[in-house]
């Protein structure tokens, strides 16, 4: 049966290809809260956070793309994520010989989600999770029930989806994470957040990134641009008004526009850091005058912008200033975000979804601030399409300058890359060297041993920084994936 865009009558049980990405499990949650069955499929072990949200709505991961998934017990529609490749067994078996009913996770989420609410879509290279997670926040602290998607564990919540609070009288608000890759393996053509019927959208920066996909930093605008034109003329576009990459993307808007960061419309300061209680004040300024002052555990300057956006943006709707200070006072963080998972020993061990030398520098940067003048060790694990790429060589180097050691592992599984493109993990390490810092590539394949594993560069990881690290000390881990459980390895050694 090919692709389906209306999701299908009398479906009960749906499967997820893909399931144990973030947005995949998010989505997951929302369905299995609309009473279907779920089930889902992955290339490989998921490991926390997003196995724990996986398993808190009663779903095992089968591991490994096989027929068997969809064979042992037949679904009624299968959710095809953009990760899963057509050449996959599963995918081949699923397209080819089954005749299941198959959507795209953006084309099921538009038709079943969002096609009755407010939806407030959080777009850019980076940020969306932090901003994302915090907007919904401040809806629900405002009394607003929102519905959201969040591409992360936002911990005020004890989901990372749900549906809106809608009624005939009351529309109701949606926040989503708005990614710009691709939909799935058979609509190559459409950006995720075109399908997400945006009527208010964030964008906080346009770079170049997801190197497997986009050319470079001009193709990459194209998707945003797309964005821009899905704008209705009653929505509001809040554009980081001080990034010309930006504002490339913002072309004939449809909509009122309003722009932020440094000496924008919407400004911010901060105006007080508190380096015991890891928050800042700041505030925000609207044509130059205060229009509010705000508390917030999320430090530094990236976060005080993300956060100018978000009050933009309910300001748009008319959201009290009162209300956002309390949201903003009582938000959590979220997990993988600058998340402090514990201070064995007293070394303070964060965990961090970083990955781009952009998103590396800005968090580390914000660390320092947050922590003040305690030693800080940035572990940084190259697993994304881009960063296993030389695309940023020299970049990375410059992205670690806030850390005071830096511990690279060795790139995740380069097989599929050709060599002259491949991060050179090893003049990486020289190059930051050269730049005055402490750096280490432990973990790397032993010529005497074939098979080698992320899990084994972990725990030679982690047995170099309990030779080395001292109380006070800040270890902050930094990958966009499990890394082979390096972070309940570490936590587990300095608390024996």
């Amino acid at each position: 049966m090919p692709e389906v865009r209306e999701f299908p009558a009398n479906t009960q049980h749906i499967h997820i290809m893909g399931v144990g990405g973030t947005a995949m499990a998010a989505l997951a949650g929302l369905l299995v809260a609309k009473g279907y069955k779920v089930t889902g499929s992955d290339g490989n072990v998921v490991y926390p956070p997003m196995s724990d949200v996986l398993a808190n709505i009663g779903i095992v991961p089968m591991v490994g793309y096989n027929k068997e998934n969809l064979t042992v017990e037949r679904p009624d529609l299968v959710i095809v994520g953009n990760v899963v490749r057509p050449t996959y067994e599963e995918a081949v078996y699923l397209v080819e010989e089954s005749n299941i009913p198959y959507m795209s996770f953006p084309a099921l989420l538009g038709a079943q989600f969002l096609n009755q609410t407010h939806n407030i879509v959080v777009a850019g290279t980076h940020g969306k999770t932090s901003t994302t997670s915090i907007g919904a926040w401040l809806l629900e602290a405002a009394g607003q029930h929102p519905g959201f998607l969040i591409g992360g564990a936002a911990l005020n919540f004890d989901t990372t989806a749900r549906a809106a609070q809608t009624s005939a009288e009351r529309k109701g608000f949606f926040i989503i994470e708005g990614d710009e890759y691709n939909t799935s393996f058979f609509d190559r053509q459409s950006p995720k957040f075109v399908h997400y019927r945006p009527h208010a959208a964030i964008i906080t920066s346009v770079e170049f990134d997801h190197a497997d996909i986009y050319r470079d930093l001009e193709h990459c605008q194209e998707a945003f641009k797309k964005l821009v034109a899905k704008m209705p003329a009653d929505g509001c576009l809040v554009v980081r008004g001080d990034h010309a990459s930006v504002l490339e993307c913002v072309v004939d808007p449809n909509c009122e526009v309003r722009r932020y960061g440094k000496e924008q419309e919407w400004d911010g300061r901060i105006d007080e850091l508190h380096t015991e209680r890891g928050s800042m004040t700041f505030s925000v300024l609207h044509k130059g005058k205060v229009v509010g002052t705000f508390e917030s555990i999320m430090v530094g300057e990236h976060n005080l912008y993300n956060q100018v956006a978000l009050v933009a943006v309910m300001d748009f709707y008319g959201i009290p200033m009162d209300d956002l200070k309390e949201g903003f006072l009582t938000f959590k963080g979220i997990k993988r975000r600058q998340q402090v998972l514990g201070s064995p020993s007293s070394v303070m061990v964060i965990d961090d979804f970083a990955h781009h030398p952009t998103a590396i520098s800005l968090t580390l940067e914000g660390l320092k601030m947050r922590f003040g003048d305690r030693r800080l060790w940035a572990i940084f694990e190259p697993r994304s399409a881009t960063s296993r790429r030389n695309t940023f060589q020299q970049q990375f180097a410059e992205s670690f300058d806030h850390a005071d050691i830096v511990v690279i592992a060795p790139a995740f599984n380069q097989s599929g890359i050709p060599k002259e493109e491949r991060l050179n993990v090893h003049n990486l390490i020289s190059d930051i060297r050269a730049r005055g810092k402490e750096a280490f590539c432990w973990g790397d394949t032993p010529d005497t041993k074939m098979e080698w594993s992320s899990s084994d560069s972990a725990t030679v990881i982690v047995q170099s920084i309990c030779n080395n690290v001292q109380p006070e000390d800040v270890v902050a881990i930094l990958s966009n994936g499990g890394f082979g459980g390096i972070h309940q390895k570490l936590i587990a050694q300095l608390s024996s």
